[in-house]
């Protein structure tokens, strides 16, 4: 039966395609993919923008982008702890996921059935790369080239503030977390123009009201994910912390590095202004 499944699937596509992913392997993929699945929400975003919707076969519980298209999808579990079986049952020509948002012992099982494109995002050009070869090895390298433009003309026209404003970056309650170095969020921080106090630890560091305290920040942006942070933490965070600005801060707009980057300039300008005031 499996080699029913795939002879026939061998018979659908012209060519084979070899790609690289950004973890360094090396792998044919059938040419162009007809059943993809993405682990990942801001890559699913970008799939969709790329005009994929017909080919995409499985996304996460988390890809909330775009909502109308998304929601007749198959859902194969969450980022974390997809399932491989469900996964399997879909025959996907493609498997779209990141190094950071995924597990490594599911990715390694679909692996050996499956060509798996891995991404490892930690700064606009990795974001750039990745765009870029999505769309290559998807057959959409014209949609791709043109968003990528865009995204590009939009960070090059965005005039950032000039660093001097202290800033930490919170993305849990409890335990209390905040995002430090070698982070795509790090990197996002450094474009919005603020220096992230936590950018000498690395990754995402558990703190506490002392360390932070102590830090001595300008600022606390209170990320709307993962964690939901509300106004009743802005309340709290500024009662303990009366000479600090507390702000909510959207979390896409630092941490997801498809098509969402579009809408980042624009997002930083307002803010910017917020940290003027």
């Amino acid at each position: 039966m499996a080699a029913d499944i795939v002879r026939t699937r061998s018979q659908l596509f012209d060519m084979y395609m070899t790609t690289s992913d950004q973890l360094g392997n090396t792998f044919q993929i059938p040419f162009p993919p007809k059943r993809i699945i993405s682990l990942v929400p801001s890559q699913t975003e970008f799939l969709f923008d790329l005009g994929l919707e017909n080919a995409i076969v499985g996304i996460t519980k988390f890809c909330i982008h775009p909502a109308q298209k998304g929601k007749d999808i198959l859902k194969i579990g969450g980022t974390k702890n997809f399932h491989t079986e469900k996964i399997k049952s879909l025959h996907p020509d493609l498997i779209i996921g990141n190094k950071e948002e995924n597990d490594l012992e599911r990715i390694l099982e679909l692996q050996k059935h499956f060509p798996v494109w891995m991404s490892d995002i930690e700064t606009l050009e990795d974001a750039y790369a990745m765009m870029k070869e999505v769309s290559r090895i998807t057959d959409r390298t014209e949609n791709g080239d043109a968003l990528l433009k865009k995204i590009q003309d939009g960070f090059q026209k965005y005039q950032p503030v000039q660093h001097t404003k202290r800033v930490a970056y919170l993305i849990w309650q409890d335990p209390m977390m905040a995002v430090a170095g070698n982070t795509f969020i790090d990197h996002m921080l450094y474009q919005l123009g603020v220096e992230n106090v936590f950018k000498n630890q690395t990754r995402y560091p558990e703190t506490t009201s002392e360390q932070l305290s102590e830090l001595q920040p300008e600022y606390i942006f209170l990320s709307s994910e993962p964690y939901p942070f509300r106004q009743k933490h802005v309340d709290e965070f500024e009662a303990k912390f009366p000479n600090t600005k507390v702000i909510i801060v959207d979390g896409e707009m630092f941490s997801w590095y498809g098509s969402r980057l579009q809408f980042v300039p624009a997002y930083f300008s307002n803010l910017q202004n917020r940290l003027k005031s």
